[in-house]
């Protein structure tokens, strides 16, 4: 086979076998498929797509790329994970798996960089001093054995192929693929032995999926797969017209999830829809393994873990067992206040300019091996179908950059305001399994 010949098969729309995708992501492991070669078979699955069959064994090969964590200091413990599919102001992993941990189930979580203008939650938590995302094997065992939960980078060992692929994702407009995101969610997911995974896919303008059409394609697949891989799936579809949380940046985000584990934000709409969607992805792994019998005796172990302190503790266990240091929080950039010039209905959010923005701002990456500004980002004030008056503050802005007052400019144009009121957006569209 040539890879070459495959490229061409695929951009004309024709199914590629098992054994031709394996020969892709073999070559592209070992060198023999070059970058630019894996970058135009991206471009041709976004393009023309593939069939379920195709991306079935895309999974498994990327998966196969590498190996499978032990289950050696689990042993009957529930194994469980979540992923979301990506947005703005998605801090819910950070809050997630301490807050499983101290529920008594173990969260070995392989997690992601910025892809797009989406954030990553490994870019987030290497604001925190020290923290490192490249445990070994070793570590990561006496994580899951000391605190019950580690977030961690896809390594050599696990999913190289992924590794590699998601980095050229981000920089050549390749993103918004079904089988593509499928393919990178479960390959890391099946090697991390999990008994049951929790998907949140976004919808709307800030989500690689923006009509709701697309995340039901998108749940429908990931469950298909998941299933068929062996790993029990349920799925959340989730707003993205509108910042999850308040903040949005990373050492922001892990701020607010401080805030949120501390229970200091209750009074605060934008911080907590954060925390309603953590409870939700939680309560789905806690019945999925028969660790809760019910909706409502998970729900009530989660807020006993979350008023008790006991997530707290469990994520700054977290916090020192990968080597980082956080005494606070964490600083920010120059804080500049974005007010409403006239009273009003908040009536749109554009997320995707708030998205694109930070990324300008240094908080995200526009090529592979950017640096991260960690301290700047933006905390927003409102949500849609908010009332609000002039003078009333709608975002705070967090910048160092030298163009800062463009950038300003651009993020005060991100809330649309008119005279008649405006629904609110529910946080929750639809759920599956």
């Amino acid at each position: 086979m040539l890879a070459a010949n495959l490229l061409v098969k695929k951009r004309e729309g024709e199914q590629l076998s098992d054994d031709e995708i394996r020969f892709l992501i073999d070559g592209f492991c070992d060198g023999s498929v070059t970058d630019y070669q894996m970058s135009a078979f991206a471009m041709a699955v976004c393009l023309k797509g593939m069939s379920p069959g195709e991306t079935e064994c895309l999974t498994r090969a990327m998966l196969e790329s590498g190996g499978r964590m032990p289950r050696t200091c689990s042993g009957d413990t529930p194994r469980v994970d979540k992923h979301s599919t990506g947005g703005l102001g998605d801090k819910v992993s950070v809050i997630l798996a301490p807050l499983l941990a101290a529920c008594g189930v173990h969260v070995p979580m392989i997690s992601g960089r910025g892809l797009g203008l989406t954030g990553g939650t490994l870019d987030k938590l290497e604001s925190i001093p020290g923290f490192r995302t490249d445990l070994n094997e070793s570590e990561c065992d006496g994580a899951l054995r000391d605190v019950g939960a580690f977030i961690v980078s896809a390594s050599d060992q696990i999913a190289p192929a992924d590794r590699r692929l998601y980095a050229l994702r981000d920089v050549t407009g390749t993103v918004e693929s079904i089988s593509l995101i499928t393919a990178s969610i479960l390959s890391k997911k099946l090697a991390a032995n999990l008994d049951a995974l929790v998907m949140d896919v976004k919808v709307g303008s800030a989500a690689f999926m923006p009509s709701l059409n697309q995340a039901s394609a998108l749940a429908e697949s990931i469950c298909r797969v998941g299933s068929a891989c062996g790993l029990p799936t349920s799925v959340l579809i989730s707003d993205m017209d509108q910042p999850l949380g308040s903040a949005v940046g990373n050492a922001i985000e892990i701020n607010e999830s401080l805030a949120i584990l501390r229970g200091e934000c209750r009074d605060q709409p934008t911080v907590e829809r954060a925390r309603e969607l953590t409870m939700l992805l939680c309560s789905e792994l806690l019945v999925a393994t028969k660790a809760s019998f019910d909706y409502k005796q998970a729900r009530d172990r989660l807020e006993d873990a979350l008023q008790g302190g006991h997530a707290l503790e469990r994520l700054m266990a977290m916090i020192a067992q990968q080597h980082g240091r956080l005494d606070g929080p964490l600083p920010l950039a120059k804080k500049h206040v974005i007010e409403a010039t006239h009273d009003g209905w908040v009536r749109r959010i554009d997320s995707r300019t708030i998205g694109l923005t930070v990324v300008e701002m240094g908080g995200g990456r526009r090529r592979v091996g950017d640096p991260i500004d960690h301290s700047v980002g933006v905390a927003m004030q409102v949500l849609v179908g908010d009332r609000v008056v002039r003078g009333q503050p709608l975002m705070e802005v967090y910048c160092s950059s030298p163009g800062q007052q463009d950038e300003v400019n651009r993020l005060s144009a991100t809330i649309e305001l008119g005279e008649q009121p405006a629904e609110p957006i529910p946080l929750i569209l639809n759920a599956g399994s």
